[in-house]
């Protein structure tokens, strides 16, 4: 193996034409044999580059609809030999076998095909065959064989031809092979969950997972801890495919957290009127509806404006320049919302270290999604949380029948409660929600911290009594005894929607009536860890 391996035959076949021209320009200009295909070729000849066609190498032609043009030994023997292997090397002379030093090729977008809905047989017409045996023959033998299948990489290799006069470095076509390889990897690894799908497989015996990276991140949760972002290639808004308008880099707990804050705005749509989500480490520290955005982002400042300083703030619809003030009255990690107009753009920079992010839309949360955790060995794999209930779906268990005000803050309560960490307790009063208890290990303890935040915060807002009084409360699981409801009711709750299922549910039902509280079952749970 030597170092530099001069670049005088080169084989290009691309479904991606960005940046082709400017490519085969460069490389004819230093003298480099293009070998190509059907419509690279054609574009490289209507662009006035001398080309080879594969056909005319193979002494075949393109055939059953292109599914057969580089599936040969003059292709393969040209990017798997050995060049310092006199065995190879004679083979090739003996079978007429020309190096190829440089392949260049971007497969058949599968991808965009499926993400278009394009039906079944479209779909497997678009896997592609040639292209990924010749980058994987070409990565195996990158000691002599430079391999391209990001245009990205353009450029980096005419800077490298330029530094090393017409000749790629080993170190360059490892870096290139790694890169083929996790490209072929990420191809395949989408074939196979779409086909899982399409067969309605649920948990196929191997699933594969690939993503792109978007940005390498200054650490993870904690300094010590290396990160990157990744983006899988899904159209879902959110914090993956947003623009930042203004801002430094997101970090690892950004990016948690502007996900979680944008996945609960998302349950509120905008013809139901304006709504905000605070989110502080992945839970919600406020949520409300209002007449105006502003006056949803307040009311939903209000209910913990402790945690609130230095959130995230999710909007369901464009941030306007009244809520862009309310927003800058305290110190915002980033905002997100489906867009900004020019005033709160114009509000916002002002604040350097303020992130703003627009996503065009929101997320659908009725929309069917896989979700990965990470465990020791292996990993688990669920279906996204998109359990939705409406009021038909109530089971009224108590005497005593909920007031429509008390359904409609019990339907909210249960809709920020599934995003909320277990065991969790969600207060809500009159559209917005008073008091949240996130993450504990016992019901109670949930139930008991979201009324002391009340508390705290009746205090700071001047009240006579907390806004847990005539509040609607949700529990994302059953109660398992009278307890945590009992809590509830002393904070001055008077309805409550839980899942039910609990083998002391009579004796829940009983401490409730007995409480004079209104309470329904939804028979599903939203556990959240």
């Amino acid at each position: 193996m030597t170092d530099l391996v001069p670049l005088r035959r080169a084989l290009i076949s691309v479904s991606d034409k960005e940046g082709l021209v400017e490519l085969g320009q460069a490389l004819a200009a230093r003298g480099v044999e293009i070998l190509s295909t059907g419509g690279t070729a054609r574009t490289l000849r209507e662009a006035g580059i001398g080309v080879v066609d594969v056909s005319d190498v193979t002494g075949f032609p393109e055939m059953m609809d292109g599914r057969v043009k580089t599936l040969h030994p003059m292709v393969h023997g040209g990017l798997l030999a050995l060049r310092d292997n006199p065995d190879h090397v004679a083979a090739m002379d003996k079978h007429g076998i020309g190096p190829i030093d440089l392949l260049v090729v971007n497969l058949y977008p599968f991808e965009a095909t499926v993400e278009s809905g394009a039906d079944y047989g479209e779909c497997i017409e678009n896997v592609d065959i040639g292209g990924p045996a010749m980058i994987r023959a070409a990565a195996k033998n990158h000691a002599f064989v430079g391999v391209i299948v990001d245009t990205e990489d353009y450029a980096a290799l005419q800077v490298e031809l330029e530094k090393n006069g017409g000749a790629t470095s080993y170190d360059f076509r490892q870096t290139l092979a790694q890169r083929a390889y996790a490209r072929t990897a990420a191809y395949d690894a989408s074939v196979s969950t779409w086909m899982a799908r399409a067969l309605g497989e649920a948990a196929p015996r191997r699933r594969a997972v690939a993503g792109t990276l978007a940005q390498t991140l200054r650490y993870g949760e904690n300094p010590h801890q290396r990160a990157a972002f990744y983006v899988d290639g899904s159209e879902r808004p959110g914090v993956a495919t947003a623009s930042q308008w203004q801002g430094k880099e997101l970090s690892y707990n950004n990016i948690n957290d502007t996900d979680a804050a944008f996945e609960l705005v998302s349950e509120f749509l905008p013809a139901q009127g304006p709504a905000c989500a605070i989110i502080k480490h992945a839970n919600p520290c406020g949520v409300a509806r209002g007449k105006t955005l502003e006056d949803a982002y307040r009311r939903a400042f209000d209910c913990d404006r402790t945690s609130a300083f230095g959130g995230i703030v999710a909007l369901n619809m464009k941030l306007d320049a009244p809520t862009a003030r309310a927003i800058c009255e305290i110190f915002t990690e980033v905002v997100i919302a489906p867009g900004a107009d020019d005033a709160a753009k114009e509000i916002f920079a002002a604040k350097k270290n303020l992130r703003l992010l627009t996503t065009g839309g929101l997320a659908n949360p009725a929309e069917p999604g896989l979700l990965l955790r990470q465990v020791s060995g292996g990993f688990l794999v669920q279906d996204r949380d998109n359990g939705r209930l409406n009021r038909d779906a109530l089971s009224v268990v108590t005497r005593r029948a909920p007031t429509e005000a008390e359904i409609a803050d019990m339907m909210f309560a249960w809709t920020v409660a599934k995003h909320v960490k277990s065991n969790a307790i969600v207060y809500v009063r009159e559209g917005a929600t008073v008091g949240v208890g996130a993450g504990q290990m016992s019901r109670v303890d949930s139930t008991r911290i979201a009324a002391r935040k009340a508390m705290d915060m009746a205090e700071v807002l001047g009240l006579d009594a907390p806004l847990t009084k005539g509040a609607a409360v949700a529990s994302d699981a059953f109660f398992p005894f009278p307890d945590g409801l009992l809590a509830a009711a002393d904070a001055g709750a008077t309805a409550v929607i839980q899942p039910g299922g609990s083998m002391r549910d009579e004796e829940v039902i009983a401490a409730a009536d007995e409480a004079g509280l209104a309470m329904v079952f939804t028979g599903m749970r939203h556990f959240l860890h």
